[in-house]
């Protein structure tokens, strides 16, 4: 008998019907699994059908595999594989290659610590040093030894130790603003550090001195929120503000111009949060914009990105190249994002730390693939870079992990030295510092 296709109908499982055939099934669904509602369309010639199919009867459940649909079984196939791969991910976090403990506490004296919130950490070239800066208008220069006088303590015997700035610290350097950012300056041998301020200005301080000496305002006296240094021309830096524009500069020629400019966004008018060089040779800057997009130009023509990175959906924050082919952004979509610097496409999406107003921080440990930042719920998070869910998660005190708190953790920097340990320093809005050290387990 011809069957005559009056309308063509799929099922959610993708199965083709003629008019013909749900007539059939009609009839052998005893339990009235299948109903069909005539609905009228514009066309006076033919009819179509919303049809809601709750359970094939038993009488039509072919049981011989080479009837089976072909795209049921290649789903099934794929949820089952899908089940295997989450198992086997779940067992593997739980072999987390690293152990971490609370290693030293340092105190603000300040009451209220409001005006002592730390806004950037820095581990000198060596490895040596830890500066800080922030709303206190000084930077604090630490030793490593000072902050961690028992690196080669067994691990396992956990003792924190409770220091003050007043005493931890080796010395200050007093600023004339508020301070954003701290970058050390590559071949000084760890002697020059730059900064960005609140007050639209670039410094360089020559830290055996202890003074300036090199200075620049290239932003009309807007804020500037990050510095950076090329790896293959140390005299080139890169200073991102609030009036939209990174501009690069080369602290060899007088304080007359930038030497190139960038606008990311479209308009030019939203600020750059964080600039960053590519770190190993490439001559690629990474741009975050407060437009929520990331951007990638080559140093050698800026006119246009040549990547990028549209994912985000609040501001980003920061960006830090993780390897010569990944980089991490920070936004204050409360995620963490990994991308391609092959073609700018996203490969994972961190998550679990509270970011929706301040700068929290980020820093990637690159050889043991490990990212920092902080959480407005004062809480330190660190992500391997193989899952979206932190390894591990420590409180500052005060407040919940899954709530607001009135302090925050506000600063974050891995120590790149070592392979099978690790340093992580933390600075929260009350302007009090936390180490943490990671060592590898063995299995």
């Amino acid at each position: 008998m011809d069957v005559e296709w009056i309308e063509i109908l799929k099922n959610e499982k993708g199965i083709t019907l003629s008019l013909y055939f749900i007539n059939y099934l009609r009839k052998i669904s005893l339990d009235g699994s299948l109903s069909l509602v005539p609905k009228r369309r514009d066309s006076d010639t033919a009819v179509t059908y919303e049809w809601e199919m709750r359970n094939f009867s038993t009488q039509f459940n072919p049981q011989t595999p080479e009837l089976e649909n072909p795209k049921i079984q290649e789903d099934q196939k794929r949820e089952h594989n899908t089940g295997e791969e989450e198992e086997e991910e779940e067992e593997e976090r739980s072999r987390c290659d690293w152990e971490f403990t609370h290693s030293t506490v340092v105190s603000s004296g300040t009451a209220g610590g409001a005006t002592d919130t730390i806004g950037v950490i820095e581990f000198d070239p060596s490895d040596t040093l830890v500066v800080t800066g922030g709303i206190a208008r000084k930077i604090r220069v630490y030793s490593v030894k000072t902050l961690l006088p028992d690196e080669n303590h067994k691990h396992g015997e956990h003792h924190v130790r409770s220091l003050e700035h007043n005493n931890a610290c080796d010395y200050y350097i007093y600023t004339p603003a508020k301070l954003s950012s701290l970058r050390w300056k590559p071949g000084s041998s760890g002697g020059i550090l730059g900064s960005g301020d609140y007050d639209g200005v670039v410094t360089e301080y020559d830290l055996h001195r202890k003074i300036p000496i090199f200075e620049r305002d290239e932003h009309g006296g807007r804020r500037v929120w990050s510095v950076d240094y090329s790896h293959w021309d140390p005299f080139v830096g890169a200073s991102g503000s609030d009036d939209g524009t990174m501009q690069m500069w080369d602290s060899r020629c007088d304080a007359t111009g930038s030497i190139a400019k960038a606008r990311p966004s479209a308009g030019g008018r939203a600020a750059v949060c964080c600039v960053e060089f590519n770190p190993y040779g490439d001559p690629l800057v990474a741009v975050g914009c407060a437009d929520r997009r990331a951007y990638g130009y080559d140093v050698r023509k800026m006119a246009d990105p040549v990547l990028i990175f549209d994912g985000h959906q609040k501001p980003v924050a920061y960006v830090r190249f993780l390897d010569e082919r990944m980089m991490v952004t920070s936004g204050t979509d409360g995620s963490l994002r990994l991308w391609s610097m092959d073609d700018g496409g996203m490969i994972r999406v961190y998550m679990g730390h509270v970011n929706s107003r301040n700068f929290v921080g980020l820093s990637v440990w690159r050889t043991g693939g490990l990212l920092g930042c902080g959480s407005e719920n004062n809480h330190v998070f660190v992500y391997d870079k193989r899952w979206g869910d932190p390894v591990w998660v420590h409180g500052f005190g005060g407040g919940s992990r899954d709530g607001y708190d009135p302090n925050y953790v506000s600063s974050v920097c891995w120590r790149q030295a070592g392979e099978d340990g690790c340093t992580l320093v933390a600075g929260g809005s009350d302007g009090s510092l936390q180490v943490i050290v990671g060592k590898r387990r063995a299995f």
